[in-house]
């Protein structure tokens, strides 16, 4: 069945065109190299495998409650609007956030291939040139695996969410060779793991856990990766050129922080999106919430992110995504 049969919503157009800039780079230098880099990409080949064979995917999966999703984790539960909903439609409520977060994890499989792709192209050091090149393959994996679960297994997709789409557009429109390494490999990897983790270690549903652990070996390796390769780089830019790469991860985690609020599913089910409240308006209280997320699982790293009244924040992953959504406050 045609993607464009089951979205949610169809997208504003068919294909994403990106205007990209930048230099191709070739190195005639054929023996040189880090050997931890080497060592990544030595890894990179010796870790691939098929989805098709190694996704068990014979296993069932209830398309109106496929994470096994608790009440208390909807970030409509305790509202007036959740005591207005049937039991058939917080199945479908299931059902569309389910197909929402897996759509963005697929949308931002496509987008690190290219940008995978895009360091080929362009980095200069021929050692990262190889390493990108079995990432390439690594998030076409990916991107084939999330398709199918929400093409077989829910039947819905979501299209990408703008704040997605706007981060990935501002790291291949870049003609600087190391921004796709921080758009992608630093900023979207790093949050995209954090997430894959969250999902698998709560989800009760064999098949989502699987995917999920499968994929993460994946991604651990792309987000050293990135750190590793800029680490040597970064030392020799000026202090205007690291301002600069700092205001982009800023506004990138601004940006990535507002892709967790699933506000597109709200929508579909009649819900506007709130106004900003008065606590969140200032940059310290709307970071806030994404911090004390991460660090959920410790009392002291939310102590850390989230002042003195962290005690009253979630000590769960569960609540934690729950409370880091449009309808609660830090």
């Amino acid at each position: 069945m045609p993607t464009f049969d089951v979205y949610a919503k169809e997208p504003d157009e068919p294909v994403w065109q990106v205007g990209a800039t930048g230099a191709a780079r070739f190195n005639w230098e054929y023996d040189d190299g880090r050997d931890r880099l080497l060592a990544l990409y030595q890894k990179g080949k010796d870790k691939q495998w098929d989805g098709q064979r190694r996704i068990d995917w014979e296993l069932e999966v209830d398309p109106y409650d496929p994470l096994g999703t608790p009440d208390e984790a909807m970030s409509l539960y305790g509202t007036r609007h959740w005591a207005k909903l049937t039991e058939k439609d917080k199945g479908d409520l299931r059902r569309h956030y389910a197909s929402w977060q897996f759509s963005q994890f697929l949308h931002g499989e496509q987008g690190a291939m290219i940008c995978a792709a895009r360091i080929v192209e362009s980095v200069p050091d021929l050692d990262a040139k190889f390493y990108s090149a079995t990432q390439t393959m690594d998030e076409a994996r990916h991107a084939e695996i999330y398709g199918r679960f929400l093409h077989e297994k829910i039947g819905l997709l979501y299209p990408i969410n703008d704040n997605l789409q706007s981060l990935l557009g501002d790291t291949l429109r870049d003609s600087r060779w190391d921004m796709p390494y921080l758009g992608m490999q630093v900023l979207i990897e790093g949050l995209a793991l954090a997430a894959f983790g969250m999902i698998r270690d709560t989800t009760d549903k064999p098949l989502p856990k699987q995917i999920l652990a499968y994929v993460m070996q994946d991604e651990a390796r792309h987000v050293a990766f990135g750190r590793m390769a800029l680490r040597d780089y970064y030392r020799q830019l000026t202090d205007a050129e690291l301002r600069e790469r700092e205001e982009f991860v800023i506004e990138g985690c601004y940006l990535m922080r507002d892709r967790l609020r699933g506000v597109e599913v709200l929508e579909n089910f009649g819900i506007r999106r709130p106004r900003p409240r008065s606590t969140a308006s200032s940059p310290s209280s709307s970071r806030c919430s994404a911090n004390c997320c991460s660090a959920a699982s410790s009392p002291a790293s939310r102590t850390s992110a989230c002042g003195a009244n962290a005690s009253s924040r979630p000590t769960s992953t569960w609540a934690c995504w729950r409370w880091a959504t449009p309808t609660s406050t830090c």
